[in-house]
């Protein structure tokens, strides 16, 4: 009912499609805020297709009789989060607003550093494609987020859907009062990144080491890395007629090994720019946190975890329970702060109780948890031993082992390869597992 506040997790493989919807003042839809947080994946176009075109059930009819959405939230610049941002999905969809992190702004002077990150990292990864070398299943993955154009997505983000208007670039602090979107009984609050990015995110040693390859003159300049012709040919790499076949092999090695480096240095910034909202409504607490990243704590002028950063914050806005979390990276081991199963006290520990804390003896958890995921190649995403830690703190949570029974997934090296240990035991709902139980589409989450 529109009188209640719903969460809708989309189920789109891979990735994230979420919509929240905030009642307003009378029960009807159209006084209703109607948000989506990201629209995008790795896995099969059809599902996030489904998506939309149900999403398009849920929302009201504008006066130019175009399906109502009033703010779009871009978390970050990755497929899984962007995909989804296709004129032709969105051709029947008035958007109101979209908001994107600061570092997303090709104009912000404080993240001017981590875009000449994203430079080199894109240059070193085209020099490796051309290469011929023989790739590892790690570096193919990486390679093939530099070969995603993603600029077909960022158009639509910034033009198509704003008709020519300019998005909103959000830091942390920043409320949905600031820019006059009003809500009846809510409040959003921006909890990350931070307008500073490079000096939290990327931080001192990371500077000096992009600073040693790019030489100062680059790395000081006030302007990006802009690819030429000519560079994009030298970018080929013809082996050199002075070098013989073993030291070129060599050569190509350390060359991938570099572009691993800052692929995986871009990544990390990239998960670590994530827009986090909190939503407050009727003294619920709502933590949406994309996929940001958590480090082991802490520390001023060093690479920064999203998490430590908003932990450090004056305003405390993370410092106690929330009634929802939207688990992040889609269940990566590195996305929620947690022991890693060493049972060792840490930040990262602190953060988990203040924000789900084990519920006391002979009490029951009330906290909701969802967590956007498809099993495939990887052991960390989802990491089942962080599925079961955070069970342990939420409502609702299941166990999966029955559903599964006569189920055969895609990939050989499946749950029962990286989650044998852990299927027997309760598991936060799971869209992945969801889709196998009931076929909906998408996980609620409803609130009164």
């Amino acid at each position: 009912m529109a009188n209640e506040l719903l969460i809708r997790v989309y189920d789109v493989g891979l990735g994230d499609c979420i919509y929240v919807r905030i009642p307003g003042k009378s029960a009807k839809v159209e006084d209703a805020f109607h948000l989506l947080i990201d629209c995008g994946t790795w896995s099969e176009g059809k599902l996030l297709k489904a998506a939309i075109k149900q999403l398009e059930s849920e929302l009201p009819t504008s006066d130019g009789g175009k399906k109502r959405l009033d703010l779009v939230v871009v978390t970050h610049e990755h497929k899984d989060h962007i995909a989804g941002f296709d004129p032709a999905l969105f051709e029947n969809i008035e958007v109101g607003a979209v908001w994107m992190n600061c570092a997303m702004n090709p104009k912000h002077p404080q993240a001017g550093k981590t875009r000449k990150i994203r430079g080199v990292a894109e240059k070193a990864m085209r020099r490796v494609a051309a290469s011929g070398l023989k790739l590892s299943p790690r570096m193919d993955e990486l390679l093939s987020v530099f070969q995603i154009d993603n600029k077909g997505a960022m158009n639509t983000l910034r033009k198509t859907l704003l008709k020519g208007r300019d998005p909103t670039y959000v830091s942390a602090g920043d409320t949905n009062e600031k820019y006059g979107l009003a809500l009846h009984k809510a409040k959003i609050h921006v909890l990350a990144p931070e307008a500073d990015f490079d000096r939290y995110y990327l931080g001192a040693p990371a500077q000096r080491a992009l600073k040693g390859v790019l030489g100062s003159a680059t790395f000081d300049a006030e302007g990006e890395l802009i690819s030429t012709a000519k560079s994009e040919k030298a970018d080929k790499l013809p082996v050199p007629r002075n070098v013989g076949p073993a030291s070129f092999r060599a050569l190509r090695a350390r060359m991938q090994s570099q572009a691993l480096a800052f692929a995986e240095l871009d990544g990390t910034l990239k998960n670590n720019s994530s827009v986090v909202l909190l939503i407050e409504w009727k003294k619920k607490r709502l933590l949406f946190v994309g996929d940001a990243e958590w480090h082991g704590a802490f520390k001023e002028g060093k690479m920064n975890g999203s998490w430590n950063v908003m932990w450090q914050r004056p305003d405390k806005l993370l410092n106690k329970p929330v009634d929802f979390l939207k688990i992040g990276h889609h269940g990566s081991e590195n996305s929620t702060p947690w022991d890693m199963g060493t049972g060792k006290a840490s930040e990262a520990v602190s953060i988990l109780d203040a924000i789900l804390p084990l519920p006391r003896a002979g009490e029951q958890a009330t906290a909701k948890a969802v967590v956007s995921t498809e099993r495939g190649k990887y052991r960390t995403i989802p990491r089942g031993l962080l599925m079961t830690e955070i069970a342990r703190r939420v409502e609702g949570a299941r166990i999966y082992a029955s559903d599964l029974k006569g189920f055969k997934p895609k990939d050989p090296a499946d749950f029962d390869a990286y989650e044998r240990e852990w299927l027997g035991l309760a598991q936060p709902l799971r869209t992945d597992f969801e889709r196998i139980r009931e076929s909906k589409g998408f996980v609620d989450v409803i609130f009164t």
